[in-house]
């Protein structure tokens, strides 16, 4: 095996259902992004736009359409002989580290796979941010620090700092303290979950934290190297990042794509963003469609009006339908007459003609606050909604759903119609 400076280990996402009915068969990493991509799309095109050809893909939660999606990696040039992307598996062994699998955990279990490329670095990378970074730029900082871990990490509002995993750094960016989520917050200098460990030094200290249940590096394995004080390092990162941890960051996100000046540009020439793409026809818009301020995706026809709105490829909106603030995912179907405002669709959803999506007052949701807790209306995948139903803001729904399913032809706000995925 030839040996490599640097390899990449990706997180590709756990259990933790943050995007409720859109994450229910699938994990984050493989949620739809702008009408044409998947989150992990992100991560694999930083890392070939970096010069990082080895990519082991850490699969937790869900991993099918990921999977799939991934192949052997030709969208990305990491369908290589040596090298490339694998995907790896957690699975359950003999130590507890295996039975409860953390973060740091998935890597224990694939200690084989980085001794395989005699890395003299490993990159840690999560699988469900959307950003773009040049992890080579990282690593030439992470070398001229001598450092045995490096965490990148970019500046905050101190009002928002009590939510995040905080770094307290000297006047060198050596780190002395990390804090998780703290009360009251010393620094606004957050970690983006992004590390270059000496292969060497993380190898160690998995090794001998290989018998602690859910091993995770932010809770366990970054505080142990700096009580045992080694070279710890902050990267500051300043370009665009999110983490789309919530639906309603996840739909902010959507929606900067379509401002006049993007924050976040998908179309770079020297910093391209790769995703696996099928052989469509083109965007159709009828002369009688309105359509301002969209991404419209290839294989769509549209004949009602589209605003402010992210269009996946292949979805068909009918004549009278509108579209408004909102992210329809690909081979969705509207009805005629529909009107959708500040929705997520899933992919292949069914609205019935003369339905209302985003309509009725708000209220606190009935199944998962912490989940459902703004005016989005969310849609699961594959589900269906008859003709002339009316949903209220902060709803869900997920499976096929009929007249009967809503009181007197309506699901008030806070409601939720879950049919799939175990959740009735």
């Amino acid at each position: 095996m030839i040996k490599k400076e640097m390899i990449a280990m990706l997180l590709a996402g756990d259990q933790r259902n943050s995007l409720g009915v859109l994450t229910q068969k699938m994990a984050k990493p493989a949620v739809s992004f702008g009408g044409k991509y998947r989150i992990v799309d992100f991560s694999l095109s930083n890392c070939i736009n970096s010069g990082i050809d080895t990519v082991g893909v850490l699969t937790r939660y869900q991993p099918l359409r990921l999977n799939s999606h991934i192949g052997i990696g030709i969208p990305w040039d990491l369908d290589r002989n040596v090298g490339g992307v694998t995907i790896l598996p957690t699975y359950e062994g003999e130590k507890n580290c295996d039975r409860e699998v953390g973060s740091a955990c998935s890597i224990y279990q694939n200690l084989e796979y980085v001794d395989s490329y005699e890395p003299d670095f490993v990159l840690i990378l999560p699988g469900d941010h959307i950003y773009k970074m040049d992890y080579e730029v990282m690593l030439e900082y992470h070398k001229a620090n001598h450092g045995d871990i490096t965490i990148a990490a970019m500046p905050i509002s101190i009002e928002d700092a009590s939510q995040y995993e905080i770094l307290v750094t000297d006047e060198n960016n050596r780190v002395s303290e990390f804090e998780e989520k703290p009360a009251n917050p010393r620094s606004n200098l957050a970690s983006i979950g992004i590390y270059i460990f000496n292969w060497k030094v993380l190898k160690e200290v998995l090794i001998k934290m290989s018998d602690i249940p859910g091993c995770d590096f932010s809770k366990h394995i970054i505080p142990h190297l700096l009580q045992t004080d080694r070279r710890v390092f902050a990267y500051e990162f300043n370009g665009y990042w999110k983490n789309a941890e919530t639906l309603e960051s996840y739909w902010e996100a959507n929606m900067e794509l379509i401002d006049m000046i993007p924050e976040f540009n998908l179309y770079e020439e020297y910093w391209k963003i790769y995703t696996k793409s099928n052989r469509i026809p083109p965007q159709y818009v009828s002369e009688e469609a309105v359509v301002d301020r969209s991404i419209i995706g290839e294989g769509s026809e549209i004949y009602g009006e589209v605003h402010n709105s992210v269009i996946g490829a292949g979805v068909m909106i009918k004549r009278g339908a509108v579209v408004r603030d909102s992210i329809v995912m690909n081979e969705c179907t509207i009805g005629e007459n529909a009107m959708v405002h500040k929705a997520i669709l899933a992919e292949r959803v069914t609205i019935g003609s003369n339905c209302e999506l985003g309509t009725l007052d708000f209220a606190v949701n009935s199944f998962d606050p912490k989940v459902y807790q703004s005016d989005l209306v969310t849609i699961g995948e594959d589900s269906i909604l008859p003709c002339d139903v009316l949903v209220g803001k902060n709803t869900a729904i997920i499976g096929e759903t009929f007249v009967e399913d809503y009181v007197d032809g309506r699901l008030l706000g806070g409601g939720c119609i879950l049919k799939a995925g175990g959740m009735q």
